[in-house]
């Protein structure tokens, strides 16, 4: 899903290093893209704020890897030392930013006001009811912010938080995860994981006490106790140098489940490189051990040498396909659903951007439906270097968000979700994925359609558009119509809009333009993260840093906060917001928490989660 992560490697720079000078080698190797505006690069003050640790991985397992490989070990810890101006493990807080007082024993968190993992059940439906919401539709005018927590060490803050027992837990960009009290944003504990989190964290009891689950940016899968952070346990689920987990664990009768994604889609662009052989899947783990129970890859048939590309490099395939979003539970069905991006490479598989069923014990695929045949994408296809763009040329059409699983007023059920391509489809999870329904509501593309995650309550599914789009600042030359490698700007006229469609029948109940934004720095109407609910209320976030509050009745505006801005934090690191994307809000207990900064395809970087209450109390 490259449109939906970052994108802005610098395919134009010299070959050679020079030394191990760090400052030299930026120059020479990076500044031709992050001094210049280049789409998708973030510019050199935000990755200052960076630590070294989370540059050194962007530069060796992340996005930046195609070049890190033309560099030495020394040399990117130099980078990263003299880009960030810290040393390696420097990071540290004031006293004041930890609690005072002991964590309170975590006896049974999910039994008040909680927000649990992604979607809050095992349904996906990121509706939150009143009661643990502590929140109504007349309160919502009057939140005001209560406090803000900067991520140390980070330029982009991306991890939805999880709210239970008293406390909030949240992962990070710079590989921290946090146990924070979630009145006051004191932090109870820190645990270092090896690479960033990015997915939401799952809490459940373990033994005698009470774990939390979550997985990193290398594929790797966690086990924490939850009241004090220690480790219980690791496991590596793929191989792959490029495997990730966006998606997020999902925790239910003793096992976890844990979709795979990859950034290949990206370092498979450059002409030398062998693309593609990463295949995405789904594991379920036995929770409290780690052992993998099952593995499901959603490609069948392991990639094989196919062809040799323009530049003379084997290709392989298939290839891609992975879940960028957590999976839904079926309990009368014993299934799981999970939503997959697109092929790689040649050949194009039946398995991308589909619906797929697969059995909960053991994992065998029940059935399958398809909604984009023939997308087989990478990076390389919108590049001046074309050579590893598949001959299909797909247009990149995936699935970002989970299937949300619902019941419908004649009896029956369905599987709702978006897709980048701009519609919203409905299937019947009863019969083998037909399909009920379907509507446009973007146009869609690489970064736009809806992506991060739609939300739904008894009648309707609320979904978000983004079409967000950039335009050339000159105007383009035949050889760099479709490269996102020379300056653009971004378009402040494309995408946006929220929507409520009935699921009966995919009939719109309102349509909600986006407030216009034209003229202000960094401006996007695109509303790409996912949206949140509770009882009257849809919050949608947006790239230009607005958080709004609908009404679910006519989807008028009932609020409106504009997080892209500098904040006093509660740990005393320095707090600016950005864009809202990725993952949305979550409400629990009267306070409705969200990361700004998400900034992983060229919107405006933030490190900030931010709490809002009533009146700020």
């Amino acid at each position: 899903m490259c449109g939906m992560i970052f994108r802005g490697f610098c395919l134009l720079l010299v070959s050679a290093a020079f030394g191990q000078d760090g400052t030299t080698l930026f120059q020479q190797r990076c500044a031709v893209c992050h001094d210049s505006g280049a789409s998708r690069a973030p510019r050199t003050d935000a990755l200052r704020r960076m630590s070294p640790e989370a540059v050194y991985n962007a530069l060796t397992i992340g996005k930046m890897a195609a070049l890190g490989g033309t560099l030495s070990g020394p040399e990117i810890r130099a980078i990263a030392s003299s880009l960030t101006g810290k040393p390696f493990g420097g990071i540290t807080l004031p006293k004041s930013a930890y609690c005072s007082d002991a964590a309170p024993p975590l006896r049974n968190p999910l039994s008040g006001a909680y927000w649990n993992g992604w979607g809050i059940d095992l349904e996906n439906h990121r509706m939150q009811p009143a009661d643990r919401a502590g929140l109504a539709t007349a309160d919502v005018p009057r939140l005001k912010l209560k406090w803000a927590f900067a991520f140390p060490g980070a330029t982009r803050a991306y991890s939805q938080p999880t709210v239970a027992g008293g406390r909030l837990f949240v992962g990070s960009a710079s590989r921290s995860v946090y146990s924070l009290n979630a009145a006051s944003g004191c932090i109870y504990w820190a645990f270092d994981a090896d690479f960033p989190v990015r997915a939401a964290i799952s809490i459940g009891p373990m033994g005698s006490g009470w774990a939390a689950w979550f997985g990193d940016q290398h594929g790797n899968a966690y086990a924490v106790d939850a009241s004090s952070g220690k480790l219980l346990w690791k496991a590596r689920l793929d191989e792959h140098p490029f495997a990730q987990i966006t998606g997020s664990p999902v925790l239910y009768s003793g096992r976890l489940y844990v979709p795979m994604s990859s950034w290949e889609e990206i370092n498979g662009a450059p002409s030398d490189y062998q693309c593609c052989t990463f295949r995405g899947s789904l594991s379920a783990l036995d929770a409290a051990t780690g052992k993998v129970l099952w593995k499901t890859y959603t490609i069948p048939d392991a990639p094989k040498p196919t062809r040799k590309s323009k530049a003379g490099t084997q290709l392989w395939g298939p290839s891609g396909v992975g879940v960028w979003s957590a999976p839904t539970i079926d309990t009368k069905k014993r299934a799981i659903y999970i939503a997959t991006g697109d092929s790689y490479s040649d050949p194009p598989v039946r398995t991308s951007d589909a619906f797929l069923a697969l059995d909960l014990e053991t994992g065998k695929l029940l059935w399958s439906r398809q909604l984009t045949a023939g997308d087989a994408f990478n990076i390389a296809c919108i590049l001046p270097d074309s050579a590893n763009c598949p001959d299909t040329a797909g247009p990149d059409f995936d699935f970002g968000q989970s299937p949300i699983l619902v019941s419908l007023a004649n009896g029956k059920r369905a599987l709702v979700a978006g897709q980048k391509s701009g519609m919203v489809h409905a299937l019947d999870p009863d019969q083998q994925g037909e399909l009920l329904w379907s509507v446009r509501l973007g146009k869609g593309g690489t970064l736009g359609g809806i992506q991060w995650g739609s939300a739904a309550d008894a009648r309707n599914i609320y979904a978000a558009v983004s079409d967000f789009s950039f335009k050339p600042v000159r105007a383009p030359t035949a050889q760099s119509t479709n490269s996102p490698a020379g300056p653009v700007e971004i378009d402040p006229e494309a995408g946006g809009g929220l929507f409520a469609l009935r699921l009966a029948d995919g009939k719109t109940v309102w349509a909600a333009p986006p407030p216009g934004c034209k003229g202000k720095p960094g401006c996007s109407p695109a509303q790409s993260a996912a949206v949140t609910l509770i009882p009257g209320v849809a919050f949608s976030g947006s790239v230009d840093g607005h958080l709004r509050a609908y009404s679910t009745q006519d989807g008028k505006i009932v609020w409106d906060a504009d997080t892209a801005r500098e904040f006093p934090t509660i740990n005393g690191v320095p707090g600016t917001g950005g864009s809202v994307d990725g993952p949305g809000p979550v409400v629990a207990g009267g306070i409705l928490y969200v990361n700004s900064g998400y900034a992983l395809a060229g919107q405006r970087p933030g490190n900030v989660l931010l709490a809002y209450s009533v009146d700020g109390k």
